[in-house]
């Protein structure tokens, strides 16, 4: 049902083609949420400590998964572009380059993280009782990160040749594979002892295992012919090593310059709210990071189109791929933030029922200032994908880092009370102006605005000056100026 062959990805319909690639990817985003959720359930099973202890570890793995990030979305994008070029032993050469990427970077992070977690975790400001524990979560999560990012950067080839189930199919198993290991580990079954907190991690890191296995067998054409790593490809070469450092870089401090705005605004969020804008601030969240699944989707699903065809030589339908994406994503969202707005209040009762009348009150607030932004923050994605198609990965880091730096962050600040500052990663932040923690809320909608209408614009000025022209000719030339073409047009 949801075959998509390269033919269709650049002639065919761009709105049902880019549906039919996103769908999977939309499901596989909701199934890595539902991941996420595991180790809550079964831990909180456990004890109130063991819960903590995983939520204590939650913006250090954030953070590295922003390194896994170079690897894998800078492959796709590369594997893309020569796939819709023609140049499919180039696309399994980058591959496997890619590979090698994604294990010499991500081992690089996640040794030192697993040798010292303990004192990281106390560099946060963790509880002395919780350090140990959370330390030991955190160094097996860490130490499995490269089988992780190795097997994210495999998929993502998938992705980037158009078949989208086949991320779907690896991304369920591994669910599947830690849904049933999580609570055998955690309280024991057998001859295994129960384990707690570090059975959570041995499950995560089995279900990471196993889709390392699964995605390499079907790279390896064992239930998938849509890419294959042949032996042929697997030959260290320099300049495609470069080539997805240099595209998938920006990407990575992207990501982790916003993962560490959102750590530093909880920390604020706690000054200025106490529990009651924690309780809202966290609601918030969470129901946005539901929220966004589908435009994380459609994201993905038309960097690969993009790159296509860019490849192909079709620099006008990359640019339309962009901006019908744009306005898919744009509408959907505006209908899903009225309805959003209206149920507000049922949503906060039925997801947090115990919340004080203030946490409530704030609760809506945030809801409803996240609702009239939603089609900013969707259509921001989609926009961001047609930068990234094109190679221009700095342009993502560079309106990243004026959103959440430059607009986010001031105006949150304000929230702090002048008698007080907050810090978090061992950073202390001077005394704001004392608006309260719904300037936090305000900022993030504002931030959300601000950011599309700014990247908008400036989408506007760089296709007028030929950006997907150029970035197909550089395509069609192998792929040779992949950090070049961050900077010109």
């Amino acid at each position: 049902m949801f075959d998509v062959d390269g033919e269709a990805i650049t002639d065919g319909p761009v709105g049902r083609v880019l549906l039919l690639l996103a769908a999977p990817l939309v499901a596989q985003n909701l199934v890595y949420v539902a991941n996420a959720l595991v180790d809550t359930f079964w831990l909180g099973r456990v004890s109130e400590d063991a819960v903590a202890a995983v939520g204590l570890s939650l913006p250090i793995q954030s953070l590295l998964g922003a390194v896994v990030v170079v690897a894998a979305v800078g492959t796709q994008i590369l594997v893309s572009q020569r796939a819709g070029g023609g140049d499919d032993a180039g696309a399994r050469r980058v591959a496997f380059n890619g590979v090698l990427v994604a294990l010499a970077v991500t081992a690089a992070v996640a040794v030192p993280v697993a040798l010292r977690a303990e004192e990281l975790v106390r560099f946060l400001g963790a509880d002395p009782a919780l350090a140990g524990t959370t330390a030991a979560y955190l160094a097996i999560i860490a130490a499995v990160l490269p089988v992780g990012a190795a097997g994210d950067t495999v998929e993502n080839c998938f992705t980037a040749r158009g078949d989208t189930r086949a991320v779907l199919h690896v991304s369920v198993a591994s669910v599947l594979v830690n849904l049933v290991a999580a609570p055998a580990l955690i309280f024991g079954l057998g001859p295994v002892p129960p384990l707690g907190v570090e059975g959570a991690a041995l499950g995560t890191a089995l279900a990471s295992v196993a889709g390392l296995v699964h995605v390499l067998a079907y790279a390896a054409g064992i239930g998938r012919d849509t890419f294959r790593l042949t032996r042929d490809a697997l030959v260290v070469d320099a300049g495609d090593l470069r080539e997805v450092v240099s595209v998938g870089l920006p990407l990575g401090g992207q990501r982790g310059a916003t993962e560490l705005v959102r750590v530093l605004i909880v920390s604020l969020v706690a000054v200025a709210g106490g529990a009651a804008g924690v309780a809202a601030y966290t609601v918030g969240a969470r129901v946005a990071t539901l929220a966004v699944v589908p435009a994380v989707g459609v994201q993905q699903a038309a960097q690969s189109m993009i790159g296509q065809n860019l490849g192909a030589d079709a620099p006008r339908r990359a640019r339309r791929t962009t901006t019908v994406g744009t306005g898919m994503v744009v509408g959907a969202f505006l209908a899903l933030g009225a309805v959003q707005f209206a149920v507000a209040g049922v949503a906060v009762d039925l997801l947090a029922p115990d919340l004080t009348p203030d946490g409530r009150s704030l609760a809506v607030l945030y809801l409803r200032l996240l609702a009239v932004s939603y089609w900013a923050l969707g259509g921001t994605y989609t926009l961001l994908a047609g930068f990234n198609g094109a190679s221009r990965t700095r342009t993502s880091l560079a309106a990243d880092l004026l959103k959440y730096w430059g607009i986010r962050f001031p105006i949150a600040v304000a929230a702090v009370p002048a008698t007080a500052t907050f810090g978090a990663f061992g950073v202390a932040v001077a005394p704001g102006l004392g608006w309260g923690v719904e300037a936090v809320f305000w900022a993030v909608a504002v931030s959300n605005v601000v950011g599309f209408l700014g990247l908008g614009s400036y989408f506007a000025y760089t296709t007028r000056r030929g950006m997907f022209a150029n970035a197909a000719e550089r395509a069609s030339d192998g792929g040779d100026g992949g950090a070049a073409g961050t900077a010109d047009d």
